[in-house]
């Protein structure tokens, strides 16, 4: 999948089908509206273009949500389901003042010459959120377009949307997350050097940093973590370890049985189930003692 940053860097296309989003969490509705797109773009011989934002309009606003997935695992996504071309548009303060006809004359039409647009049912853009389907569908007859709307995807006789994800993860309901989500919830990245106080009360751990602004989970959990040698149990702490007097959220996960050296592989944790909230703790001893308790929790969920 070819990756575009900025219209700056955006040639003229021969024709190609379009959809637009924020595509967070890519889960079974943003699937479903991809799907149908790809179908299209081959039957008309032409790419498929994704349209995404950097920062999200919600960041922008200051109406940052909790992520389902970071830039780079959402780009991954992409490209696993067959995207051809992934433009990802800087979202900054001139491009927030771009009126919804403008964004649909300058860039789906003359910079795309988009052939074909779909998008979801609910789907709003343009400054103050001007533009709809409805919009798209008068401007389509004069630029010769076609436009579809894709309707919501429903499970169990619920509408799939990345609000309700988020609320499931909150609420530590990962086998129901995962339906909506088509897999399991998980957060991955490079093992980074922390401060490694963990070794000192037995209980060392790998440091992943979360790259995204607000974590989905916070808590204790049980988790699988896959390495380049193999699937690993273990408890992962995410939040900003209050008894340390931390300040960062921070993914930490303490492996069982486990003493290699991993600094720099790439890790992927998959969470299972909620253990506990985190906590302040009165002393290092006292949370020792937690994260024992935490890790039988864990093993006992496992069936180790």
């Amino acid at each position: 999948m070819r990756i575009i940053r900025g219209l700056h860097n955006l040639s003229k296309l021969n024709g190609c089908v379009v959809t637009v989003g924020n595509f967070d969490g890519v889960h079974l509705g943003h699937q479903k509206v991809i799907l149908g797109a790809l179908e299209k773009a081959k039957s008309l011989g032409v790419p498929l273009v994704v349209i995404s934002f950097l920062p999200t309009p919600q960041a922008f606003f200051n109406k940052t949500k909790p992520s389902l997935s970071s830039f780079k695992e959402k780009h991954f996504m992409l490209d696993k389901l067959g995207v051809d071309i992934h433009l990802v548009i800087n979202f900054n303060a001139n491009f927030s003042e771009t009126d919804a006809e403008t964004f649909v004359r300058e860039v789906l039409v003359t910079k795309l010459n988009m052939k074909h647009c779909i998008i979801g049912d609910d789907f709003r853009f343009g400054k103050n959120r001007d533009g709809d389907f409805s919009m798209l569908q008068g401007l389509s007859i004069e630029s010769g377009f076609e436009v579809e709307s894709s309707q919501s995807v429903l499970h169990h006789g619920d509408r799939i949307s990345s609000s309700i994800i988020r609320a499931l993860l909150e609420d530590g309901d990962f086998a129901h997350a995962a339906e909506l989500l088509g897999r399991e919830f998980s957060i991955e990245g490079k093992v980074v050097h922390g401060n490694k106080k963990g070794r000192t009360i037995n209980f060392p751990t790998i440091n992943i940093p979360i790259k995204r602004k607000i974590s989905p989970v916070k808590g204790v959990f049980a988790v699988n973590i896959e390495l380049k040698n193999g699937l690993f149990y273990g408890v992962c702490n995410v939040g900003k370890r209050p008894t340390v007097g931390g300040e960062k959220t921070l993914l930490e996960v303490y492996i069982f049985n486990f003493n290699e050296e991993v600094y720099g592989q790439h890790a992927k944790v998959i969470f299972k189930s909620k253990i506990r909230d985190e906590k302040r703790f009165d002393s290092f001893m006292d949370l020792k003692q937690q994260i024992a308790l935490d890790v039988k929790s864990a093993h006992a969920y496992f069936r180790l």
